[in-house]
């Protein structure tokens, strides 16, 4: 039997290939994001825009694919992906094929776009994109819940763009996963974006292959599952940053959202965040009234999507802090089999953290009614 009132915290836009050019700023067209057939020998087609890795734009819509067929899927063109990619109303029949109420909806191709070294480009891609998003999701702005783009290097327009897409309805932002090192979130200069953030009710979202560090990931490399397996890294740094550098202290309004970044992790690192500042906190210029876990009890919250070993450590963290996601339509996505993951892996809780974790937590956060 279906689980019913299910919204996944972390799905995914796959912005076709010709949106960037159409809507940037005509200064930037020349520049602009797009798709090459092609590259370097490699049979495909792949998302191209100035320092950025080249990524195979299937890759980003790779759900549903056997493992053993993703070689020859990466290979296709942008015209093999699924229709709900340019038609909201078909991302709507893929989401009752789920059984889902509602997606909250990240970008694709505006990762990678993190890394860019141009700012203002950069600036203007995520203006472009944040317009599309809106556009898109107003089809059934119940079901289809859009997350903005900012870029911070100039704070008070990252904040004007916050409040100028929280007028056109979206329901958070992501940020940098990890910031460059010379200016870390503990940094004061971020503290009007902070307020900002905390007054609109807007969740701040650190997504995996969004850190301004590593600039993503290379998917030419010999051993791509080494790179995901450790991408957790930059945002377990950004966290302990939020907390244990008193950002989570000043604003206690402020809501961090962990994004594909999965949950077993965050039980053993709020105690390893506790022990230290138990222990050797007084040497510390900031000073913390509550323990360290107790802040992201209180404001950071986590999504996964096909991740069982979390309920070894639910009581911890998981029961009021994690948030189920499809992940569709990328290649991590378990879609249209959620249903049957939900069922399988969450049947020995009780119906109230069952919710907790499909439902009632993301549309806390998320303001979903």
């Amino acid at each position: 039997m279906a689980q019913s009132g299910v919204i996944s915290a972390d799905s995914h836009f796959v912005e076709p290939p010709n949106m960037w050019a159409e809507r940037l700023d005509k200064k930037f067209r020349d520049q602009a994001p797009h798709t090459v057939k092609g590259f370097n020998g490699k049979e495909g087609e792949f998302f191209v825009c100035e320092n950025i890795n080249p990524i195979p734009v299937a890759g980003f819509f790779g759900a549903g694919v056997p493992s053993e067929e993703l070689p020859a899927h990466n290979r296709k063109g942008f015209e093999a992906a699924p229709a709900s990619v340019w038609d909201p109303a078909a991302r709507i029949k893929d989401q009752t094929r789920d059984g889902l109420e509602a997606e909250v909806i990240y970008t694709s191709m505006g990762m990678p776009l993190y890394g860019l070294d141009n700012i203002e480009l950069r600036d203007a891609c995520f203006r472009a994109y944040n317009d599309w998003a809106v556009d898109y999701c107003s089809h059934d702005p119940k079901r289809l819940l859009p997350l903005g783009l900012i870029t911070l290097e100039d704070i008070q327009a990252g904040t004007q763009e916050l409040e100028r897409i929280a007028k056109k309805g979206m329901r958070g932002a992501m940020i940098w996963a990890e910031p460059p090192d010379d200016r870390p979130y503990s940094h004061t200069d971020y503290d009007p974006f902070w307020a900002a953030a905390s007054d609109l009710n807007m969740p701040l979202s650190l997504h995996i292959l969004t850190g301004r560090k590593g600039m993503g990931i290379d998917f030419f490399a010999d051993n791509l599952a080494l790179q995901v397996s450790t991408l957790h890294h930059e945002v377990e740094r950004s966290i302990a940053v939020f907390v244990l550098g008193g950002v989570l202290e000043r604003f206690p309004q402020l809501t961090i959202v962990s994004a594909e970044n999965d949950v077993a992790w965050m039980p053993y690192f709020m105690w390893r965040m506790d022990f230290a500042h138990r222990r050797i906190g007084p040497l510390s210029s900031v000073e913390l009234s509550m323990k360290p876990s107790d802040y992201v009890k209180r404001q950071v919250y986590a999504t996964f999507i096909e991740e069982p070993i979390l309920l070894d450590g639910y009581h911890r963290y998981a029961a009021d802090n994690a948030m189920w996601s499809s992940d569709y339509p990328h290649t991590a996505a378990i879609w249209p089999r959620s249903q049957e993951f939900i069922q399988s892996t969450f049947s020995e809780l009780s119906e109230a953290d069952r919710r907790k974790l499909i439902h009632d937590t993301a549309a806390r956060v998320y303001r979903i009614d």
